[in-house]
């Protein structure tokens, strides 16, 4: 090897190291708080860690996939995954249906203070959730909220929101897509921005209507800004807690507004199963984990 290429694998070992130093705080955080933590639940999915074994480790015992076929006969987690896929199958396409709705009217051309519209639908997001809740549990309240109130006013009948199984998700739904739908649609409106206008000129000369620019340059348009607001709007809605632990006291009534997640907290932090708890936060994360696969291959194909 000559001279000048040993000058330039030193540089680049050199180069490497140094960006070697930068990035170790980094990495270590992220074993630390995040790698760590993954695989020491892993590895609790497969005892019967609980609060005994929080003062004597040596009393844990391996049950390997007895947790889970513990979880395949328990009735409550079943109502708790079928209340999770509701609230993610409803609430879900709702709210990013309302974003790029939202996002459309914002970004329309008669629309004037466009500044101020988004910074109203956006205040929500950056909100507490738990104020939020809190909020929007007294709207829902069965004799003094707004909401019946209005109902009155056109002659219906008061509604138990919270309180009745059949009106609980359906609220918490509604309450979930108003909070969120302002990060989503500030990703619309940057992707409509990003749509040169001659193209829509161009399909205004050539006759196409409303709906055929939407059809045919909007959604192609933001096809990548879809496939990510599903994405993170889908793993963010599978974690439903603060809804229904501030709102109906933990998930009633009658669990009917139980999540995994939920479920998950009274196992580990209730009851102290801890190692239970682990195996509901696995099962959580293959089930996220197959349906964001499922909508890139959707998405892939459509492509």
């Amino acid at each position: 090897m000559t001279a000048g290429g040993r000058n330039r694998v030193s540089r680049s070992r050199r180069e490497a190291r140094a960006g070697l130093a930068f990035i170790a705080p980094a990495l270590a955080l992220i074993a630390v708080f995040f790698v760590i933590p993954v695989v020491a639940g892993f590895l609790l999915a497969a005892t019967d860690f609980d609060i005994y074994a929080v003062g004597d480790p040596a009393t844990t015992r391996f049950v390997g996939l007895g947790n889970f076929a513990t979880l395949l006969h328990d009735p409550v987690f079943w109502k708790a995954l079928g209340n999770t896929f509701y609230f993610v199958l409803v609430g879900g396409p709702l709210s990013v249906a309302v974003s790029l709705g939202a996002a459309l009217l914002v970004n329309a051309r008669l629309v004037r203070c466009k500044g101020l519209f988004r910074t109203v639908y956006f205040a929500p997001v950056v909100t507490t959730m738990v104020a939020v809740a809190v909020v929007w549990r007294y709207l829902y309240h069965p004799r003094f909220g707004l909401l019946n109130q209005l109902l009155a006013l056109a002659g219906l009948g008061p509604v138990n929101w919270l309180g009745d199984p059949r009106w609980a998700m359906p609220a918490v739904i509604l309450m979930a897509v108003w909070k969120n739908f302002g990060y989503n649609m500030i990703i619309f409106v940057a992707g409509l921005q990003s749509v040169p206008a001659t193209i829509y000129e161009a399909a205004r000369v050539d006759g196409a209507g409303p709906w055929q620019q939407f059809r045919r340059l909007t959604l192609p348009a933001l096809r990548p800004m879809l496939v990510f607001v599903g994405v993170i709007t889908m793993v963010g809605y599978f974690q439903l807690f603060t809804e229904p632990y501030v709102m109906t006291n933990g998930g009633g009534p009658l669990n009917a507004t139980l999540s995994i997640v939920m479920y998950m907290y009274k196992q580990g932090f209730r009851w102290w199963n801890i190692g239970f708890g682990a195996a509901v936060a696995l099962v959580l994360f293959l089930i996220i984990l197959v349906g964001t696969l499922v909508q890139l291959r959707l998405q892939k194909g459509r492509e």
